[in-house]
């Protein structure tokens, strides 16, 4: 089975959101070394707890600083850009990488509706149509330079024009972005981390619905969830304080860089070290030691008819964050090959 790392950039709490971007880097430069399949970074608009609001940015720096990797964007809030544009910038990144970039995109907003509405160019009272699905079709066009004869933008150029195309991935974490990736047949990643209610639901709809197309033969869908992997359960499950903490900030509203453990013990009490309580049926973080894990992770896989994982580890320590990936990477063993 194949792993990945989808990276949101954390701001470990004392540090400057500087300091995120280059253990961004670091871990990128990480993974390629331990064999991880992709490396997909996320966009995320004013949170001080998630460094990178412009992912395509990041992705021409970590494209140098890694050699086989897969890099792309984990993902682009395409309803907050013109598709021309999105096409330009991932078509400038394969030209610096080939064959090397992903461009996963996403409808959801990655920040408040006041950050959304900064965002868009046309700031009206009313609410806008929900174009998502034209945008992503008129995204591919470009891509792909199959506008048909007729329409006026097969006369435009997109540069720089060179072989092939980024791989396109539809991101969601609903049954609606499930059905759309089968119809339209897109490889799909199913945000698990965030949403694990309807995990098995979206992913076996996606597989019943899936119809081929010029971009893939046979469905090809990734799980992302979130992982925190140690030398011990013990270990894991107290780095997992931070992550908790974090959660319950979140929900208040409370958008905080990520505080460290002993914060979190003082601040959770007891329930900062007791077993996590998840209503789904594979829960949002995997915590434990690396057989623990390794098992936990096939058995989803076989259930879901997975190849691949996709795997983002929130910590305070960035040095426990790269251990984490290192174990799971010797546990599958993978190697820098790939495989």
């Amino acid at each position: 089975m194949k792993l990945s790392v989808i990276d949101q950039s954390p701001v470990p709490s004392g540090f400057a959101p500087a300091v995120a971007l280059q253990n961004t880097i670091e871990l990128a430069k990480h993974a390629d070394e331990l064999g991880y399949e992709r490396y997909w970074i996320a966009e995320h608009h004013a949170m001080p707890t998630l460094a990178c609001s412009a992912p395509e940015i990041l992705l021409a720096r970590v494209g140098a600083e890694t050699k086989r990797i897969r890099i792309g964007s984990g993902g682009i809030m395409l309803p907050h850009y013109s598709p021309l544009k999105v096409a330009e910038q991932f078509r400038l990144l394969h030209a610096l990488y080939p064959n090397r970039i992903d461009l996963g995109v996403g409808r959801a907003p990655g920040g408040s509706p006041l950050d959304s509405y900064a965002l868009r160019r046309e700031r009206v009272e009313r609410p806008l149509p929900d174009d998502f699905p034209e945008q992503l079709v008129e995204l591919l066009s470009f891509l792909h330079e199959d506008f048909p004869d007729q329409h006026p933008f097969k006369r435009i150029l997109v540069s720089p024009r060179m072989p092939n195309a980024p791989d396109v991935w539809l991101l969601g974490s609903s049954l609606w972005s499930a059905s759309a990736a089968a119809q339209l047949g897109l490889p799909y990643a199913f945000a698990h981390f965030i949403s694990p209610e309807p995990t098995r639901q979206a992913i076996e709809l996606y597989h019943d619905r899936f119809k081929p197309s010029r971009y893939l033969s046979k469905p090809h869908a990734i799980i992302a969830l979130g992982a925190i992997c140690a030398d011990t359960d013990e270990d894991a499950t107290r780095l997992m304080a931070s992550a908790r903490l974090m959660r319950r900030r979140r929900d208040r509203g409370e958008w905080l860089p990520i505080p460290t453990v002993e914060e979190a013990i003082a601040e959770l009490g007891d329930d900062a070290l007791k077993p996590m309580r998840d209503t789904s049926e594979w829960p949002r973080y995997f915590v434990g030691s690396p057989a623990a894990l390794k098992g936990r992770f096939e058995e989803l896989a076989k259930t879901l008819r997975l190849e691949e994982i996709m795997v983002v580890t929130i910590v305070h320590d960035h040095a426990a964050r790269l251990r984490s990936y290192e174990l799971l990477a010797k546990q599958f063993g993978l190697n820098a090959n790939g495989s």
